[in-house]
C-alpha cells in the first residue's frame, strides 16, 4: 500500500532484529581451505531465515495496531478541537447577554432614580392631605348589646355623630350628641373598621410615626378591637399584613423593607419588656425622650406567621392574672426600615399600637395595692389627655414628662406624626356614666382643634385641597407609568437571565462531553500502554533468548576453528614423518606406512565422527530453542491479534451515531478492513491503495461551514421503544392476527411511555422516538393491521407538541363541532337554523381569516336516530317486564350504536377538517359540546336511563360512539395517502420549518449587512453566519426526513433549499477579512522594535502591499476595515527607524530577531509574574512563560526609568550557548533582553557574569512548570554550575 494508506508509526523496541550479517559489530572469521570434505548441517542460517520472517510479520501486525491507536487519537483530538469551537461560541455569546443584561440593570436603577423623588413627594402629599385637619383623630365604637343587660342608650343619627339618651327628666333634652371623625355601631366588623384604619398604616410605612390608641372601660371591646379573633383579626395583625404587602408590592432590586417588633407592658409606671429573655443577645432598641431612655428587645419579622408567633411569646411572657390586665397598658411597637441603594437613603418609622388600661378605674374608690395601681393608670391616661390637648391645640409647650406612657411614645404623638385615637363604649344603661365619661374625654382632644375660619377660609383651603388632590392625582399617574416601565425592563431582564440559564447548561452538557471523551480516551491510553509495555518485555525476552542462541552459534563456529586447526597440524607431521622414513626398505616402509596410514585414517575417522556427533547434539539443542522460540512468537501473535480484534471494535464504537466526530466512519473502517485483508493474504507485505482521509479533511478545510450533529438526549424508555420498533419484522408472525397483535402492544406501548414521563417530560421522549414511531407506522399502514383508534393517539400526541412550541400554530381557528353534525331531514330541531337541512348538503361559514385551516365549505355528519314507535306487541312486552313504555322509547340499542360508530369512521377517513378540530380541542371538551348539539336536537334522548338497570345515560352513550368513530376514522389510512392526522402534522411541521427558515433568513441578512469594524467583530459575525447556517441546514433535513416518513406515496414534492447567496458570499468575504487582519496584526507585531533594519522594512511593505491587492476578493461592506488596518500597520512600519543590515547583525547565536520574538509571544500560553526587590519603591516586574520549542520568552518593561513606554517580549538564550562566548558578545545578547533582566544578567563584575546569568536562568525558568524538566537536565549536565568566565 501506499504511505497515505499505511500506518507508520515507530515505537522503540519492536523494529525488526537484524541477521548476523547485517550487524555492526560482526566480523566474519576467515576460515582456511581444506584439503578433505565434511558434511556438517549447520540449521542456524534457516532458524534466522525463520524467525526474521516471523519477525516481520510481527512487526507488520504491531504497525496497525499502532495506525489504529494513532487514528483514534486524531479523531479524540479533531473532536476536542470541535467541542472547544463551539464552547468559544457559546461563551462569546453569553458575553453578549451579560453586556444586554447589565444594560438592562443600568437601565432598571435609572428608572428607580427617577422614580424615587416622585414617591417621596407623593408620601408626603399623602400625609399632608391625612392630616389636613389635624394630626390628632379620633373613631367611636360602640360593642353590641349583651342578653340580659338593659335597653340600648346610643343612637346613630349619622356616620360622624353618636347620641346619648341620659334619661334624666330634669333636662329639657336628655338626648346628647358628641361628634367624631367618624363612628362605627355593633354592626360594623374588623375589616370594615380596617379599611378606615388603612391610610394610617400607609402613613406609617411612607416614614411617618403613628399611634394607634384603644380607650375605653372595661369590657367595652377594646383588646378585641386590637387583638380580634381567631376567625376575625384585629388591629395588630392587620395592620402587620398590610406593611408587609406594601413591602412586596414596592420593593425593587435596588430598595429594600425590614421590619422589626417591640412588645412591652406599662404597670405602675414600670416598663416589662415581652421579649426580653434571660442571657439572650438579641439586638435592642431605645426610645423615649432626651431625658428618659427605655431600652428594648427588637425581634425581626419576616412575614405575617413570625408576627403572629411573636404576639403570642409576648402574650405568653405577660401571664394570666386578668386583674393586672385591667390596670396596665399593652403597648406593641413595629418599626419599619426602609434602605434605597441608589440615594443612599435610610428611612426609619415606627407604628405604635396601644391597649390602654380601663378607663372605669377612675371612678372606682380603693385601698392598698389596688388604689395604687389605680392612682397610677388616672396619671397616665390624665397625662395622655393633656398632651393630646395640647397638640390639637397648636401649644409650644407639650408635657411629655408627666407620664411614662407619654414619655414613651413621645415621638410618636408630636411633630409630623399622627394619632388615632379609638374610643370603646358600652351601650348598657349601668355603664352610662362610664360611657359619658369616656365621650367626655375624646372630646376633649378633638374640640381643643382649631378652627378653620369663615367661609373664604374654607373655601381657600378647599380650593388647596383640591390642587393637592389633583397634583397627588398626576403624581401618581406618572408613577404608575414609571413602574409600568420598569416591569418591562424586568420582564425584559428575566428573559435574558433565562437565556443565560439555558446557554449555562448548554456550555456544561458540552463540558460533560469533553470530560467524557477525554476520560475514555486516557483509559484507552492506558490500556494501550500497558499491552505496548507487555509486548515490549516479551519481545526483549525474545531478543535475549536469540542473543544467547547465536552466542552458542559462536561457541559452536569457535570449536569447528580448532578442530581444523588440528588436522591441519596432523597432516603436515604426517608429512613429515613420510619424509623421515623414505629411506627405508620397501616393504617395511610399506608396512610401516601403510600401518601408519591405517591408524591416522582411524584416528581421524574417529575425530570426523566424534565431531559429528557433538554437531548433531548441537543441532538438536538449537533445534529445541527454536520451537521454543516459535512457540512464543505464536502466542505474541495471538495477543496481537486480539488486540487488534479489540481497537476493531473501538472504532466501530467510536464511528456510531451517538458521539458526533468530525470525520466520517464508515469508508474509513472499510478501508481498514481491506488493509487487514490484504496484508493476512500478502503475509505482512504492504499493498497498494489510497484512503479517502486525507482528501475528507482537505475538503473540511476548504468548506465554510462546519457541520455537526447534535446529540441527543437518550433514556432506557426511549432507547427500548425505538429498538422495538424498529426491530418489529412482520414476516416472523404466521398470521395477520399476530402481526396486528405486536403492533398494537407497541403502540400502546408508546402512549404508556409518554403518560409516564409526566408534562415535564413528555417532548423529550416525544423527540426521541420521533423517527421510529413514524416509520412504523409508515411501514405497517398498508397492512391494515393497526388499530387506528391508537394510530390517532399518537398522531394527536406529536400534533399537540407541535402547538405546545408554536404559538402560531396555536392561532389557527378551526371550525365549531356543530359543522360537523347534521340531522336527518325527518328529525325535529329546537334549532331552526338546522332544522331544514337537506340530508348531508354543505354548510358554509365565514372563513375571512387567514389563519382558518379547514375548506370553506364542510360536509356534515348525519346522526340518524328517532324514537321507537309503539306497538301492541312491545307495549304488552314491556307491560309484563314494568317497564314504562315512555322510558323504552328513549332507549337506544347496542346496534345502533355499532352503526353510528361504523358511520362517524367511514365520515372521517381523510377528512382534515375533523383532524384540527380534534387537535385544537380538548377530548372532554368536544365529547361535552356533541352531548349539547344531541341534546338540542334529539329532545326524547335521557341523561340517565334508571329504568334499564341504571345504565349510562343515551347522550353519553351516543356521544362516546360518535368521538371513537371519529377517532378510528382520522387514523386510517387512505391510499396513496396517509391518514388524516397525518396529512395534518405534515402540513403543521411545514409551516413551522417555513417560519423558522424565514427567520433565520432574516438574521442572516441582519448579519450580512452589518460592517465589521475590528478582528473580534470578523470572528463573531463569522459564528453567527456559521450558526444560522448550520441550523438551516438542520431545518432542511428534518424536512426531507419527515416528507418520507408522514408520506406514503415515495415521489412527494422535493423541498426546495433556500437562496443563500448573500450570506455565502458575506461568510467567505469575512475569512477573507480574517486572514487579512491576522496578517497585519503579525506585522504590527514585527513593527513595535525600536530598530529595523532596511530589507526586513522593505519586506514588510511589500507584504503590505501584497494584502492590498487582496481586497478585491472583499465584499464592498469590509474594504473599509481592511483600508484602515493596513494603513495603520503601514504607517506604523514607516514610522520604525532602520539602520543597516550590517549594524544589526550580530554573532551566531546571540542575535534575537523580531520574528522568532513575535512568534515565541503568540507560542506562549501562559504568563508567570516575578518579582525582583532592588532597594528602591518600584521593583522590577518580569512576566515568564514557555514557548512550543520549550524556550524561555520572557515579558518586561523595556526602560526601568520609563514602565509606561510598552513591554517587549524576548527569549532568553540557555546557559550553554554563552559557553563559547566573549564578555562582549554576552553583553551585546543582553542588551536585545529587556533593560531589568538585562542589569540583573550582567549585575556589576564582569568575572562573574556566566554564574550569575546561570543562577538567574533557573530562578525564571523553575517559575514555569513546562520548564522545570529542562532545568533539572541543565544541572546535572553540569550547565548550570557556578563558573566564572
Amino acid at each position: 500500500m501506499g504511505s497515505n494508506n499505511r500506518w507508520n508509526w515507530e515505537v522503540a523496541g519492536f523494529e525488526p532484529r537484524k541477521s548476523v550479517e547485517q550487524r555492526d559489530d560482526y566480523r566474519r572469521v576467515p576460515v582456511a581451505p581444506r584439503r578433505y570434505s565434511m558434511s556438517i548441517s549447520s540449521p542456524s542460517d534457516l532458524s534466522k531465515q525463520v524467525l526474521n520472517s516471523k519477525f516481520v510479520r510481527l512487526n507488520d501486525k504491531v504497525k496497525l495496531v499502532r495506525e489504529d491507536y494513532l487514528q483514534l487519537r486524531q479523531e479524540a483530538m479533531d473532536l476536542q478541537e470541535y467541542s472547544s469551537a463551539k464552547l468559544d461560541r457559546v461563551t462569546r455569546y453569553l458575553g453578549v447577554l451579560a453586556d444586554k443584561t447589565r444594560k438592562l440593570d443600568q437601565a432598571a436603577l435609572e428608572t428607580e432614580a427617577r422614580i424615587f423623588p416622585l414617591l417621596s413627594e407623593k408620601k408626603k402629599l399623602f400625609n399632608d392631605l391625612l392630616t389636613a385637619k389635624g394630626n390628632v383623630k379620633v373613631f367611636c365604637r360602640v360593642r353590641p348589646l349583651f342578653e340580659e343587660e338593659g335597653p340600648d342608650i346610643v343612637e346613630f343619627p349619622d356616620d360622624y355623630t353618636l347620641r346619648i339618651n341620659t334619661e334624666d327628666d330634669s333636662l329639657s333634652n336628655p338626648k346628647k350628641d358628641f361628634e367624631f371623625d367618624r363612628v362605627y355601631g355593633p354592626h360594623v366588623g374588623q375589616a370594615d373598621l380596617f379599611a378606615d384604619i388603612q391610610p394610617f398604616v400607609q402613613s406609617a410605612f411612607d416614614g411617618f410615626n403613628v399611634s394607634l390608641f384603644a380607650y375605653g372601660q372595661t369590657s367595652s371591646g377594646k383588646t378585641h378591637t386590637m387583638e380580634g379573633s381567631s376567625h376575625d383579626r384585629g388591629l395588630y395583625a392587620r395592620s402587620f399584613e398590610e406593611l408587609f404587602d406594601l413591602s412586596n408590592s414596592d420593593a425593587t432590586s435596588t430598595s429594600r423593607y425590614s421590619f422589626s417588633v417591640s412588645v412591652f407592658d406599662l404597670y405602675n409606671e414600670q416598663i416589662t419588656d415581652l421579649l426580653l429573655e434571660s442571657g439572650s443577645t438579641q439586638p435592642k432598641v431605645c426610645i423615649g425622650t432626651l431625658d428618659y431612655v427605655v431600652e428594648l428587645v427588637q425581634e425581626k419579622v419576616e412575614n405575617p406567621l413570625e408576627f403572629n408567633r411573636i404576639l403570642k411569646t409576648a402574650f405568653h411572657n405577660r401571664g394570666t392574672d386578668t386583674l393586672k390586665f385591667k390596670v396596665s397598658h399593652l403597648i406593641v411597637i413595629i418599626h419599619i426600615y426602609y434602605t434605597n441603594l441608589i440615594t443612599g437613603d435610610n428611612i426609619y418609622s415606627k407604628l405604635s399600637l396601644v391597649d390602654l388600661a380601663g378607663s372605669e378605674s377612675t371612678r372606682v374608690d380603693e385601698t392598698g395595692e389596688r388604689a395604687t395601681e389605680l392612682l397610677h393608670v388616672l396619671k397616665s391616661l390624665s397625662a395622655l389627655g393633656d398632651v393630646l390637648a395640647s397638640l390639637t391645640s397648636k401649644k409650644d409647650d407639650i408635657p411629655y414628662e408627666n407620664s411614662v406612657l407619654t414619655k414613651v411614645l413621645a415621638d410618636s404623638l408630636g411633630g409630623s406624626s399622627i394619632t388615632l385615637m379609638i374610643v370603646n363604649i358600652c351601650p348598657n344603661v349601668p355603664s352610662m356614666s362610664e360611657t359619658l365619661s369616656s365621650l367626655n374625654f375624646s372630646s376633649r382632644a378633638r374640640n381643643a382643634m382649631l378652627s378653620l375660619g369663615n367661609r373664604d377660609t374654607i373655601k381657600k383651603w378647599k380650593d388647596i385641597a383640591n390642587d393637592a388632590r389633583k397634583e397627588l392625582l398626576e403624581k401618581e399617574k406618572e408613577v404608575s407609568d414609571l413602574k409600568l416601565e420598569e416591569r418591562g425592563l424586568k420582564q425584559d431582564l428575566k428573559h435574558a437571565n433565562d437565556q443565560c440559564v439555558l446557554l449555562f447548561n448548554e456550555v456544561q452538557k458540552a463540558w460533560k462531553v469533553s470530560f467524557t471523551l477525554q476520560s475514555d480516551l486516557k483509559t484507552e491510553n492506558i490500556m494501550l500502554a500497558d499491552k505496548f509495555k507487555i509486548e515490549k518485555d516479551q519481545n526483549l525476552q525474545l531478543r535475549n533468548q536469540i542473543t544467547q542462541f547465536l552466542q552458542v552459534e559462536q561457541e559452536q563456529k569457535l570449536k569447528i576453528e580448532e578442530k581444523d586447526s588440528a588436522i591441519q597440524m596432523l597432516q603436515a607431521k604426517l608429512k613429515s614423518v613420510e619424509s623421515q622414513l623414505s629411506e627405508a626398505l620397501l616393504i617395511n616402509e610399506t608396512r610401516t606406512t601403510n600401518g601408519s596410514i591405517s591408524k591416522a585414517e582411524e584416528n581421524s575417522s574417529n575425530k570426523a565422527t566424534g565431531d559429528d556427533m557433538d554437531s548433531t547434539a548441537v543441532t538438536k539443542r538449537l533445534e529445541d530453542e527454536l520451537k521454543k522460540r516459535d512457540a512464543l512468537i505464536e502466542r505474541l501473535h495471538e495477543e496481537n491479534e486480539k488486540l487488534f480484534e479489540r481497537l476493531t471494535e473501538k472504532a466501530s464504537l467510536a464511528g456510531s451515531p451517538q458521539v458526533s466526530s468530525p470525520s466520517p466512519r464508515g469508508p474509513l473502517s472499510q478501508s481498514r478492513d481491506l488493509q487487514r485483508n490484504e496484508n493476512n493474504n500478502a503475509k505482512g507485505r504492504p499493498g497498494d491503495g489510497v484512503s479517502p482521509l486525507a482528501s475528507e479533511k482537505t475538503e473540511r478545510a476548504i468548506a465554510l461551514v462546519k457541520t455537526g450533529t447534535d446529540i441527543v438526549k437518550t433514556t432506557p424508555a426511549g432507547e427500548y421503544l425505538t429498538s422495538a420498533l424498529n426491530d418489529f419484522d412482520p414476516e416472523q408472525y404466521d398470521s395477520l392476527a399476530a402481526i396486528s397483535d405486536g403492533a398494537n402492544k407497541l403502540l400502546m406501548l408508546v402512549l404508556a411511555a409518554v403518560i409516564k414521563a409526566g408534562a415535564s417530560r413528555e417532548h423529550e421522549i416525544l423527540a426521541e422516538i420521533r423517527d421510529a414511531v413514524f416509520a412504523f407506522i409508515r411501514k405497517m399502514e398498508p397492512r391494515r393491521v393497526m388499530d387506528t383508534m391508537l394510530v390517532s393517539r399518537v398522531r394527536i400526541l406529536y400534533i399537540r407538541s407541535l402547538l405546545a412550541r408554536s404559538p402560531e400554530l396555536q392561532s389557527i381557528k378551526v371550525a365549531p363541532v356543530e359543522r360537523f353534525l347534521e340531522k336527518p331531514n325527518n328529525g325535529r330541531s329546537r334549532s331552526s337554523s338546522r332544522s331544514s337541512s337537506p340530508g348531508r348538503s354543505p354548510v358554509r361559514y365565514d372563513s375571512s381569516s387567514r389563519n382558518m385551516l379547514v375548506e370553506d365549505q364542510i360536509q356534515g355528519f348525519k346522526v340518524n336516530i328517532k324514537p321507537e314507535k309503539k306497538s301492541k306487541l312491545s307495549s304488552v312486552v314491556l307491560k309484563i317486564r314494568g317497564i314504562d313504555q315512555e322510558t323504552w322509547r328513549q332507549h337506544i340499542t347496542g346496534g345502533k350504536l355499532r352503526e353510528i360508530t361504523e358511520e362517524a369512521k367511514s365520515y372521517s377517513i381523510g377528512n382534515k377538517a375533523l383532524a384540527a378540530l380534534f387537535v385544537h380541542t380538548p377530548a372532554g371538551e368536544l365529547q361535552r359540546q356533541i352531548r349539547n348539539w344531541l341534546a338540542e336536537n334529539f329532545d326524547f334522548l335521557s341523561v340517565a336511563d334508571d329504568t334499564v338497570a341504571g345504565a349510562t345515560g343515551q347522550l353519553e352513550l351516543l356521544s362516546t360512539a360518535i368521538m371513537d368513530g371519529w377517532m378510528a376514522g382520522l387514523g386510517a389510512a387512505q391510499p396513496p395517502n396517509t391518514d388524516a392526522l397525518g396529512q395534518l402534522l405534515s402540513e403543521y411541521a411545514r409551516r413551522l420549518y417555513t417560519s423558522q427558515l424565514q427567520h433565520l433568513k432574516d438574521i442572516a441578512g441582519t448579519l450580512a449587512t452589518e460592517a465589521a469594524e475590528d478582528s473580534a467583530q470578523v470572528a463573531k459575525l463569522r459564528s453567527a453566519l456559521e450558526s444560522v447556517d448550520h441550523k438551516r441546514r438542520k431545518i432542511l433535513q428534518q424536512m426531507k426526513n419527515d416528507v418520507e416518513m408522514l408520506n406514503l406515496e415515495s415521489g412527494a414534492a422535493p423541498i426546495r433549499n433556500p437562496s443563500t447567496a448573500a450570506e455565502d458570499a458575506r461568510l467567505a468575504s469575512l475569512i477573507s477579512l480574517d486572514g487579512i487582519l491576522k496578517q497585519v496584526k503579525d506585522l504590527m507585531r514585527q513593527a513595535s522594535v525600536n530598530v529595523l533594519s532596511k530589507s526586513k522594512k522593505r519586506s514588510m511593505l511589500v507584504s503590505l502591499d501584497e494584502l492590498s491587492e487582496q481586497m478585491p476578493s472583499l465584499l464592498d461592506i469590509d474594504h473599509p476595515c481592511a483600508q484602515r488596518h493596513i494603513s495603520e500597520a503601514r504607517d506604523a512600519v514607516e514610522s520604525t527607524a532602520e539602520e543597516d543590515d550590517k549594524l544589526l547583525e550580530a554573532p551566531p547565536g546571540s542575535k534575537l530577531s523580531a520574528d522568532t520574538t513575535h512568534s515565541s509571544e503568540t507560542d506562549v500560553a501562559q504568563w508567570n509574574v516575578l518579582q525582583f526587590n532592588t532597594g528602591s519603591t518600584t521593583p522590577f516586574i518580569i512576566k515568564c512563560g514557555a514557548n512550543s520549542k520549550s524556550e524561555l520568552v520572557v515579558k518586561a518593561d523595556a526602560r526601568v526609568q520609563e514602565p509606561k513606554g510598552g513591554e517587549i517580549v524576548r527569549v532568553v538564550p540557555r546557559p550553554s550557548v554563552l559557553e563559547q562566548m566573549s564578555l562582549e558578545v554576552m553583553k551585546d545578547v543582553f542588551a536585545q533582553l529587556p533593560e531589568a533582566l538585562s542589569l540583573l544578567a550582567l549585575a556589576r563584575t564582569a568575572d562573574g557574569t556566566r554564574a550569575r546569568y546561570s543562577r538567574l536562568y533557573r530562578t525564571l525558568a523553575m517559575k514555569v512548570p513546562a520548564l522545570r524538566d529542562l532545568v533539572g537536565e541543565l544541572e546535572k549536565g553540569g550547565v548550570l554550575k557556578d563558573i566564572k568566565s
